[in-house]
């Protein structure tokens, strides 16, 4: 069952996620006679945490319940503010050209796994990470190459350093939606002397902007989703399909990032790594967000992330 953190009267709580509701996990708890301690927010409740035994003993019940015993619990989503799964992760990380046809589209040239490696990079967590629901701002700075990327992100459930790729997902709590929102044209000081490496930061600069990484709707733990390589994507704006892809299609599978980011990186409970995006960003089409755009991005088995633009 998904798990998510959500607002309600000015209470920060945790839940059961679906499409239309969330039913509160004190709910669900009292009803299966067991206590829960919601201060560390969902890391503990998924694989890997100290009361995922706990959730297991509220999921079977909840499974023997009646739906007239649940529905009085739930809230419907409308009711709430759902909030990014996990705010303050210790690194937030993420790869670039992980998707053959994105780094094409781009006018590269996508090289073999064996012959290359990951490329990491680390966006501000506390100022980039943006609820569902909430707008990403345009920044006036740079307001004209705004872009999209769906990514499929990675939340670590168990420290880590080292591992190998066969036991890799060992470590993972579980996965949710990301959205990279990219400024592909920040250049700073136009009238500036051009250095080496002037390119490079206009690229990852252009990556930390203030709400630039949607995160949502929920967490789905990682033994819910049988293969993170067989998973659908698709993101939208204003209702068009953008990109239409698959995890199948990553050059580096999950498993893979974490052996590498593992073998000179420790790994922390509650840390994020989004894994790249496929083909179909507006860079390649020259189209980029503007104020009233509505994205949807989406991933099979885990939800849909809605955030509109400003």
């Amino acid at each position: 069952m998904r798990l998510c953190r959500y607002q309600l009267d000015n209470q920060i709580a945790c839940g059961f996620y679906t499409e239309d509701s969330v039913l509160p996990l004190s709910a669900a708890a009292d009803l299966a006679g067991v206590e829960i301690d919601e201060s560390e927010g969902l890391i503990p409740f998924l694989p890997g945490g100290a009361q995922r035994e706990t959730i297991l003993v509220i999921e079977r019940q909840l499974k023997q319940s009646m739906d007239e015993e649940l529905f009085p619990m739930s809230i419907m989503l409308e009711d709430v503010q759902l909030l990014v799964p996990v705010p303050e992760p210790s690194k937030l990380l993420l790869l670039a050209g992980n998707y053959s046809k994105h780094i094409e589209e781009g006018g590269g040239k996508a090289e073999e796994r064996q012959k290359t490696f990951p490329y990491v990079f680390m966006k501000p967590p506390l100022t980039t990470l943006t609820h569902p629901g909430q707008p990403v701002k345009i920044p006036a700075v740079s307001p004209d190459h705004i872009d999209w990327e769906l990514e499929l992100g990675i939340v670590i459930g168990k420290s880590c350093k080292g591992v190998s790729e066969a036991e890799a997902l060992d470590y993972v709590a579980g996965y949710t939606v990301i959205n990279d929102i990219s400024d592909r044209k920040f250049r700073p000081n136009p009238e500036r002397t051009q250095r080496e490496k002037d390119g490079f930061f206009d690229w990852l600069h252009g990556k930390w902007h203030d709400t630039f990484c949607p995160m949502g709707p929920c967490v789905t733990p990682a033994c819910d989703i049988e293969d993170p390589q067989q998973l659908k994507m698709k993101l939208t704006v204003n209702g068009e399909v953008e990109q239409d892809s698959s995890t199948a299609e990553m050059i580096f599978p999950v498993a893979a990032i974490i052996e590498f980011i593992s073998s000179f990186v420790q790994l922390e409970p509650g840390d994020v790594i989004s894994t790249g995006t496929p083909s179909g960003v507006g860079a390649s089409k020259n189209k980029f967000l503007k104020d009233g755009d509505e994205m949807q991005a989406e991933i099979e088995g885990i939800g849909v992330l809605q955030n509109p633009v400003v």
